[in-house]
């Protein structure tokens, strides 16, 4: 397996979190037709890669994952996938996991406007997009939040409790 990240991305520590990594053998620099969205005029597979983290810091209680364009031509990006109560002793989400009914793992609504994996879909001519995928290690077990929840609010409760991140940024465009 690669470790695929950029060292300034990857160990974010905000307070104990040195050598907190996010890893995939499903994404590379650049993102595949798999993690391609199948719908808004494009047309992939929506496949939500193999993710594995380790290292997280003392302390921590739960996990959550997102994943955000930041180049999205919204004036806010766009927000692919928000998962959160992951709990502490999972240290990675399968492959396709974006697309299943976990029901102790909360999939919340992602700019798709539904909940679970929402693949790369840049308007087309546009400059590659950046996909920001992002772990957070969270000192509470739980957001107390449903699917129902909008990306804002979660982004709100992962900053209050974040004790580390560790990130990966893959590009698509078309």
């Amino acid at each position: 397996m690669k470790k695929l990240c950029f060292t300034f991305f990857c160990t974010i520590g905000l307070l104990f979190g040195e050598g907190f990594t996010l890893t995939s053998s499903d994404i590379q620099g650049q993102l595949s037709n798999e993690q391609v969205f199948n719908g808004f005029g494009c047309k992939g597979d929506n496949i939500s890669p193999k993710l594995s983290w380790e290292n997280a810091p003392k302390g921590t209680k739960s996990f959550a994952l997102t994943v955000y364009d930041p180049d999205a031509p919204t004036g806010s990006g766009w927000w692919h996938w928000v998962v959160f109560d992951i709990p502490k002793d999972k240290m990675s989400l399968k492959k396709g996991f974006g697309n299943s009914e976990d029901k102790t793992i909360i999939q919340s609504i992602t700019d798709y406007g539904k909940t679970g994996f929402g693949g790369a879909c840049p308007p087309i001519g546009d400059k590659p997009h950046r996909y920001i995928f992002t772990v957070y290690a969270l000192d509470i077990d739980s957001l107390g939040l449903d699917k129902n929840a909008n990306a804002a609010h979660v982004g709100f409760m992962l900053n209050a409790h974040t004790l580390a991140k560790a990130s990966i940024i893959s590009y698509y465009g078309r």
